[in-house]
């Protein structure tokens, strides 16, 4: 590799470092190239870029980036799941662990999450996780169960005031005699009262 595409990789390497909060880091040795497609599709799909770089080249740029947590997972041939900033950084590491252990080839060694450094088994554990539009289905569910009881508490008294009023009116009707309507056959009309007066 000539120098000058040396330091586009590198460049290149540090912009995405910069602009990822989440990256995971994998050996990828022995996958075949099919697998390594499958992979990436699926990490596409998750909002991730699935990058084969050269160690060398990827320590210049976490320097570079400052990114340099990063140094202790650069061991052997690596490969970065880097989350982009709408990515679901719970489905790539379940697209990542399902490969590991589909292929019993993939060793995931860990990555950096919000400028945390995880371990393998951390990315093992995110991958466990409900997707994240479920995860957000249940902190709304959450949020919204104690202000449904709240509401629950004020409408009750409502609930039951309504109760009593419609009781004590029904109570009254019942109570009070009928009067009769004006035109029934009981009532004199008022001009044969007048006649009979005079």
């Amino acid at each position: 590799m000539q120098k000058a595409d040396k330091e586009r990789v590198v460049a290149d390497l540090t912009e995405k470092l910069r602009n990822s909060d989440t990256m995971i880091i994998a050996d990828y040795r022995g996958l075949t190239m099919p697998q390594i497609d499958a992979l990436r599709s699926k990490l596409i799909d998750n909002g991730a870029r699935f990058t084969v770089v050269k160690n060398t080249l990827t320590r210049r740029a976490a320097e570079a980036a400052g990114a340099d947590q990063l140094l202790a997972l650069l061991e052997g041939p690596s490969a970065i799941a880097f989350v982009e900033a709408d990515g679901d950084a719970v489905a790539v590491a379940k697209a990542l662990a399902d490969s590991a252990r589909d292929t019993k080839i993939l060793a995931i060694r860990g990555g950096v999450m919000q400028g945390r450094v995880i371990s393998g088994s951390d990315v093992e554990e995110l991958a466990k996780l409900p997707p994240l539009d479920v995860l957000r289905g249940q902190v709304i569910g959450a949020i919204l169960a104690p202000l449904n009881a709240i509401a629950g508490l004020i409408n009750a008294p409502l609930q039951n005031l309504y109760g009593l009023i419609d009781a004590r009116i029904e109570q009254l009707q019942a109570e009070t005699p009928e009067t009769p309507e004006p035109g029934s056959a009981n009532q004199v009309p008022e001009s044969e009262e007048t006649d009979n007066a005079g």
